[in-house]
């Protein structure tokens, strides 16, 4: 384990505060602003796994919750009040990261709020957006609507996809990214599924794709921003 997180509270214009939690490494070269899935808060165990590691190599993070996850709920808020609170986040993490680089994003559903707040205008002080997971439509309904305002976001977006995404079919992700041009980098992990999580069969773990998805990270960081 990188350490422990600080506990951190965030108010969010017209919806009370949330909590977040800031694990900074040692000789830290970048933080990420890392937004909750749509069924998991941000102690979910991925959340947590992945922050340990991101720290591991440098990079800290700044966990927060959205509104309905900061009450114990499961309806999730309305887009307005979850696109406030991303940017209430992404404020907290600039003045956390100081001169730092700031990255932003999330998993599934935290990471597409992000990329839908920085369309409709800038978030001050990002470097790039990073997705764990793009969510680019619904389990068995496949389209690509839900990535449509990505071509109004002018950052370096890096996507992290598993072969075996029920909410992201590479065949339909794939012409997305690239109508956006060198700024969208994808990698792709091999029989992970949304959760990137990969059978037996795969001749991979769970803890070693972890791993790779820190280091994915961390060398596109060092590389884009």
């Amino acid at each position: 384990m990188s350490g422990d997180a600080k506990g951190l509270r965030i108010p969010v214009p017209g919806a009370g505060e949330v909590s977040a939690l800031l694990l900074a490494p040692p000789r830290m070269s970048a933080l990420y602003v890392l937004a909750h899935g749509a069924g998991a808060g941000m102690r979910h165990a991925f959340m947590e796994a992945i922050a340990q590691r991101l720290a591991a190599r440098g990079i800290g993070t700044l966990r927060y919750q959205f509104p309905y996850s900061e009450k114990g709920g499961k309806r999730i808020d309305p887009e307005p009040v979850l696109l406030a609170t991303v940017r209430a986040a992404v404020a907290a993490g600039r003045e956390a990261a100081g001169d730092l680089p700031l990255l932003a994003g999330g998993k599934s559903m935290g990471g597409r709020m992000t990329s839908r707040a920085a369309a409709s205008a800038p978030l001050p002080g990002v470097a790039g957006l990073v997705f764990l997971g793009f969510p680019l439509h619904p389990a068995g309904q496949p389209g690509v609507s839900r990535a449509d305002h990505l071509a109004k976001v002018s950052l370096p977006l890096l996507f992290l996809q598993g072969t075996r995404d029920t909410l992201a079919d590479l065949a339909l992700l794939r012409p997305v990214l690239e109508r956006l041009g060198d700024r969208a980098t994808l990698r792709v992990f091999e029989e992970a599924d949304h959760s990137f999580h990969v059978r037996k069969k795969s001749g991979h773990t769970d803890e070693q794709v972890l791993d790779e998805l820190a280091a994915a990270v961390a060398g596109w960081q060092e590389v884009r921003t």
